[in-house]
């Protein structure tokens, strides 16, 4: 049953990352609200989700022995952590009027990315990984973006991050199906609106739902319900594979 299982969402104290924590919560799991600087944000969605289910802890995912410390203190208050959630999106927003020229990136940019993509995701799976083996359960979900498919904006440094989390997802799912753990990445389009896209401009969302199957630029609860579908056993045959909700902007 749902409630017998607990979720770490990180980076969950805002934007899609907010909405995936409440939407697990509303579903009767038990979650893990993961965050790094946004403390007020994070426990006010731990009482939306309510304090018997849910607790904020901080912790910069970049950083493994934080990382080893959150889960030990999670699993502690809240049980066996099966199912993972990997969202914390570190220093970027997406805005096309700031967002650096080829001419004026520096590896650091990228390098930063890198970090909090792949560096977080691999602390995160390696300190909950253990557990998952014993159980021989486990659903991770990391989040990507529909922008290594169709660059509507050049976010060099995002994007390619991202583009490099599905080689990392299905490399995971290769390896951990044999644990009884599937890996996947969920990717959304530009979401209206988060955090991180409260500075996009209006034509680039117009572009977008003119240019999609549905005619609608896509929001985080879309994400966030196809997300908590994944965390679920119905998805137990789905293994390496990066699902695109967008509304239909990209097609695989």
């Amino acid at each position: 049953m749902n409630e017998q299982r607990t979720v770490l969402v990180t980076g969950a104290s805002r934007g899609l990352g907010a909405v995936i924590a409440k939407q697990f919560g509303a579903k009767g799991y038990r979650v893990v609200v993961n965050y790094f600087r946004s403390e007020e944000k994070a426990l006010q969605v731990v009482e939306e989700i309510g304090n018997d289910r849910a607790i904020a802890i901080k912790a910069d995912v970049r950083d493994k022995q934080q990382v080893e410390a959150m889960i030990q203190k999670a699993v502690e208050q809240l049980g066996p952590i099966e199912i993972v959630v990997n969202n914390a999106l570190i220093n970027f927003e997406f805005n096309p009027v700031t967002q650096g020229k080829v001419e004026e990136l520096t590896w650091e940019n990228y390098q930063e990315q890198f970090e909090g993509t792949i560096q977080s995701a691999l602390n995160v799976i390696q300190a909950v990984l253990p557990e998952m083996k014993t159980v021989h359960y486990g659903r991770i979900i990391n989040i990507g973006t529909n922008l290594f498919q169709n660059p509507v904006v050049p976010y060099h440094q995002y994007t390619t991050a991202k583009a490099a989390l599905i080689g990392f997802t299905r490399n995971m799912a290769k390896e951990l199906g044999a644990y009884g753990v599937t890996v996947n990445m969920v990717s959304g389009g530009l979401l209206q609106k988060t955090d991180a896209s409260a500075v996009t401009t209006p034509e680039v969302f117009d572009l977008i739902a003119a240019n999609s199957a549905l005619k609608r630029v896509t929001e985080p609860a879309d994400m966030a319900e196809v997300v908590v579908f994944m965390g679920t056993e119905a998805s137990r045959g789905v293994t390496g594979q990066n699902i695109v909700v967008d509304s239909g902007l990209t097609m695989n």
